[in-house]
């Protein structure tokens, strides 16, 4: 299977529309609400496609509808246990049979080529999401036009292929396809999200490995401006109060400075040995700028259980001190071996127990990551006979990708991203033995910081009273006093300029 680096999907050559023999199955997935007239122009345009009629099947997810849908031509599926888009889509993609689902908003018209053109590219690689090349008409048989979004993404990109990290941001629900498994590999959709589920969606496809193809020869219509066309500044106020917790990648939603997130910027992994040691690399890795880390303690934690012991001649009392000491932090978890993958986290960081981590350690390594969209950073530690100690930085969409494809994970992942060694003194790591006591009080500084904010302030407002004031004096000078007069003028600037 050919490899795509980054999202350059440029090295794939997919087949002329109608010069390729299909084989896998799609399911065309529609979530609808009260939308019975829709559907009336939208499903028919399913029966003229060229793809294979046998090949095809289309459901229709009723969302609660009153009266019930009934669409000639689909199945229909009810959705049960919740509402809204979220829950729509993932009821309609678990009924689904495909080995493709594609997407499909209800009142969309297609091209009679538009599921073709999608599925050639599922036939070059297992990987794809391909997003078909929707136009906002007002009525059937108009040319349209692109979002102004999507139109300037697509030119500032280089179609996504430059796009790199950030590619999934065009993922919506209008049109676009990707194989079953991995859609299901990345979680299905979040039943819990009722909008802005697709783009939460498309994060946890790049995540677990997805390349983003948008085929300008997918055409489509989408009769009716979207809602975001209409009410732009409500729609983001409403999706951004909890995209943050879902995309850690959306710096700036997470602006607060010692806030919990959901879903963790980088995700630690530390082996339990000694209290002493591994306390000493998780503080650290908990202590530092980069706020939005959280840390998994991975040691045989089924050991602790709830029978009479010797407190402490408890043979496994390193691990219960750790369970004492973490229990109620909500950014540490405990697990029984090494995750597989962080996802939906998009950093992983493995640090050798008893190594500490400086204060701007994980923030320069993430930066190092993604001046070159890096998809390891290797950090040399120390060396002995053994070999050498590492920490490693993996991206979380390197080694994702790398998962589905057959290889050396590592090799894959320098392949497709890139690889670094660096060294470990130069990011500020040290022993448990070496490095500075964790100290400071961040809420302190930046409470200090206030107060001094407030007398700069006071003081600013002194210089321009007495520059008032100097000004008034000097409004008219005697006549031969012309060298006071340059005096006063001099000291006004220097009162202006010290304010």
């Amino acid at each position: 299977m050919t490899r795509v680096r980054h999202n350059d999907y440029g090295v794939l050559r997919p087949p002329a529309v109608g010069a390729w023999e299909p084989a896998l199955r799609v399911s065309v997935v529609i979530p609808a609400y009260n939308s019975a007239e829709a559907l009336e122009r939208t499903v028919p345009a399913l029966a003229r496609q060229t793809y294979p009629a046998e090949l095809m099947e289309v459901v229709v997810a009723d969302d609660g509808s009153e009266p019930p849908l009934d669409v000639p031509g689909a199945r229909v599926v009810r959705v049960s246990g919740g509402w809204g888009r979220g829950a729509a889509r993932q009821a309609g993609q678990l009924a689904a049979t495909g080995d493709v689902i594609h997407w499909l908003d209800s009142d969309m018209l297609l091209a009679d080529d538009h599921i073709e053109a999608h599925m050639r590219w599922h036939h070059l690689i297992d990987y794809a999401v391909v997003i078909g090349d929707t136009r906002f008409v007002e009525k059937a048989g108009e040319e349209g036009v692109q979002s102004e979004y999507t139109r300037k993404t697509l030119e500032s990109s280089r179609r996504l292929k430059d796009a790199g990290a950030s590619a999934y941001l065009l993922h919506t629900g209008a049109s676009t396809s990707v194989r079953a498994d991995l859609l299901r590999a990345a979680g299905g959709v979040d039943t819990s999200l009722n909008m802005a589920e697709d783009t939460e969606l498309g994060y946890r496809l790049a995540q677990a490995g997805a390349v983003f193809i948008p085929d300008a020869e997918a055409r489509a219509w989408h009769v009716g401006p979207s809602t975001v066309m209409l009410r732009e500044k409500e729609v983001h106020r409403h999706n951004w109060s909890y995209l943050g917790d879902f995309i850690p990648v959306l710096r700036w939603l997470r602006n607060h400075p010692r806030r919990h997130w959901r879903v963790p910027y980088v995700q630690v992994v530390v082996a339990a040995t000694t209290y002493e040691e591994t306390r000493a690399t998780v503080d650290s890795a908990l202590a530092g700028t980069l706020t939005d880390a959280a840390v998994t303690i991975v040691g045989p934690w089924d050991k602790l259980t709830g029978e009479r012991r010797s407190n402490l001649d408890d043979p496994f009392l390193e691990l219960r001190l750790l369970d004492n000491l973490y229990a109620h932090e909500p950014r540490v978890s405990f697990a029984e071996s090494v995750p597989v993958s962080a996802a939906p986290a998009p950093f992983l960081l493995s640090v050798p127990t008893g190594w500490v981590l400086g204060a701007d350690t994980l923030a320069r390594l993430v930066r190092h990551a993604d001046r070159d969209l890096l998809g390891l950073v290797s950090v040399a530690l120390s060396e002995g006979a053994s070999g050498v100690v590492a920490a490693r930085l993996e991206r979380t969409a390197a080694f994702g990708r790398a998962s589905l494809l057959d290889g050396a994970a590592d090799d894959l992942v320098d392949e497709m991203f890139g690889s670094e060694w660096v060294s470990g003194g130069e990011y500020g790591f040290a022993t448990a033995e070496e490095a500075e006591p964790l100290a400071g009080d961040p809420a302190k500084w930046r409470a200090l910081a206030g107060e001094r904010q407030k007398e700069v302030k006071k003081l600013r407002a002194e210089v321009e009273r007495l520059a008032a004031e100097v000004e008034r004096l000097s409004a008219e000078p005697p006549a031969d006093d012309r060298a006071g007069r340059g005096g006063l003028s001099s000291l006004i600037r220097q009162l202006r300029s010290a304010g």
